[in-house]
């Protein structure tokens, strides 16, 4: 129905946008909020309306890779748009589609709600099919991706990442073995720089 919206980022929480365009704030449901930053600038994002019984959802991807991925990742039994989010939040379309084509079921049942049988039946269902997702990945390379926000040393933004997180599927017990880690960098300064290294040390074991 909707394939992108272009506007402007209004609101930003742990678990959506808000993209206003000609006076219409859209919520819009994305893998990691903290990639977009409150701004007049315009931007352009990709959409997805999932719609289910008792709740219509507008998910909104800052590259065309992602929404395409996400589309196929609901497609598998036992992944909803949580999940898929989840999964796109944790790394690049490509780092998910090679762990498919490598089989690598190690790598896939890191994802919170991933677990053995989901991940084999992730591998099934779209080992061999996605790699049209990767030229469309390589050809948005060189686009202008949503800013980040301004660097701003507190433990705010630290909060702000660990409770994305937590939306995201991650238990209180995994992410307090992570938030010492993440308080002691002192390179970490915006809630997506946070976010993204929750998220490595997630995948690492640590």
């Amino acid at each position: 129905m909707y394939d992108y919206i272009k506007g402007q980022v209004t609101r930003v929480t742990p678990e959506y946008v808000v993209l206003e365009q000609q006076g219409i704030g859209y919520q819009l449901f994305t893998p990691n909020p903290y990639a977009f930053r409150k701004s007049e600038e315009i931007i352009q994002v990709f959409t997805y309306l999932h719609i289910r019984e008792d709740a219509q959802q507008l998910m909104g991807f800052p590259t065309l890779a992602q929404r395409e991925l996400f589309r196929k990742l609901i497609l598998v039994s036992g992944i909803g748009p949580k999940g898929a989010l989840a999964i796109l939040a944790s790394g690049e379309p490509t780092h998910v589609i090679q762990a498919i084509e490598r089989e690598d079921e190690s790598f896939l049942v890191k994802f919170p709600g991933v677990g053995k049988k989901t991940a084999r039946q992730m591998i099934l269902d779209l080992k061999g099919k996605l790699n049209d997702l990767i030229d469309i990945e390589l050809m948005e390379f060189d686009n202008d991706e949503p800013g980040l926000f301004v660097e701003n040393e507190s433990d705010h933004e630290l909060e702000e990442a660990i409770l994305a997180l937590t939306a995201l599927g991650y238990s209180e017990r995994e992410l307090s073995k992570i938030r010492p880690l993440l308080k002691s960098n002192n390179d970490l300064h915006t809630t997506d720089e946070f976010m993204k290294k929750g998220l490595q040390l997630l995948f690492s074991g640590k």
